[in-house]
């Protein structure tokens, strides 16, 4: 465990923060009202290269450009919203529309 933790402050430049599961099974997208899951480290890598390409745009059209440590992703993988300091940004504003990885990776 301590290896782990070791790692992930390496990675992430701290302490990786874990989403409380009880948190989980009471919050929703406030778009579609779907339960929401931690978005994979394989998708959220995926993500954060397209922030860094300034190719992704949240819901409200804005250029995202800090990379996420963490994400919520609802059920059918559509929408994701950040997770700042273990606090998921709820917002309808801030969700982001992960179909632009699709569009993204056949630009690059």
């Amino acid at each position: 465990m301590i290896r782990c933790q070791r790692l992930n402050e390496f990675i992430h430049g701290g302490p990786l923060v874990t989403i409380d599961p009880a948190l989980l099974d009471i919050v929703c997208c406030p778009v579609t009202h779907q339960p929401l899951k931690p978005l994979p480290e394989s998708e959220l890598t995926r993500l954060n290269r397209a922030i860094e390409q300034q190719e992704i745009r949240n819901r409200d059209g804005e250029v995202v450009e800090t990379p996420i440590d963490q994400a919520l992703a609802t059920r059918d993988g559509r929408l994701a919203y950040p997770v700042r300091d273990g606090i998921p940004v709820l917002l309808m504003e801030q969700g982001i529309a992960l179909v632009q990885l699709e569009h993204a990776e056949g630009r690059s």
